[in-house]
């Protein structure tokens, strides 16, 4: 049995070796409007510079849900995993801010998220309803509750600061230690 533990703890290091080393040598883009490159990996540590969206990251290594990267002029630090994408973002000089937060500012930092979808699941989205479930959701009055609903929730507004303060009372995302 202690042999039996041993060689999984063995594999499991094996295995923690090898997605370390296969993430370095991966090039990463910044996604987040604002990511810190980091000293140390925590949130507390020193920054070492601001990157800026779309700034292009050399993966050295990969540890605890942060990268440690190089940026082209030659520092380097870690970076937080949800600030990152291995997609190069669209970066013009007329991006839409949403100083107040928003919708825009809500959303506009999840661009290293790891949710993803299929062009099959973008289009049955906007395809709409079918003929009979679109007759039964009139006769049901779904579709009022629904556009209701969308409207209310597109009203609200939330700020950085608020968002900033969830995450870290929460210990969420870079803030989880």
């Amino acid at each position: 049995m202690k042999r039996q533990i041993q060689v999984m703890l063995y594999a499991a290091v094996l295995c923690l070796a090898m997605v370390s080393i296969a993430a370095a040598g991966q090039t990463l883009w910044v996604t987040s409007e604002s990511a810190d490159l980091k000293a140390e990996r925590s949130i507390s540590s020193n920054t070492v510079t601001e990157l800026d969206r779309g700034a292009e990251l050399s993966v050295l290594s990969y540890e605890s849900r942060w990268y440690q990267v190089k940026t082209k002029n030659g520092k380097t630090g870690w970076v937080y995993r949800g600030k990152v994408s291995e997609t190069q973002p669209e970066v013009s000089g007329s991006e839409e801010k949403d100083e107040g937060g928003g919708i825009g500012g809500l959303l506009g930092g999840l661009g290293g998220s790891s949710v993803e979808t299929d062009a099959a699941d973008s289009a049955r989205s906007i395809r709409g309803l079918s003929p009979e479930a679109r007759a039964y959701a009139e006769k049901t009055g779904t579709p009022k509750q629904s556009r209701e609903a969308l409207d209310n929730v597109l009203s609200l507004s939330i700020s950085e600061n608020e968002i900033e303060s969830f995450l870290k009372n929460g210990h969420i995302g870079e803030y989880a230690e």
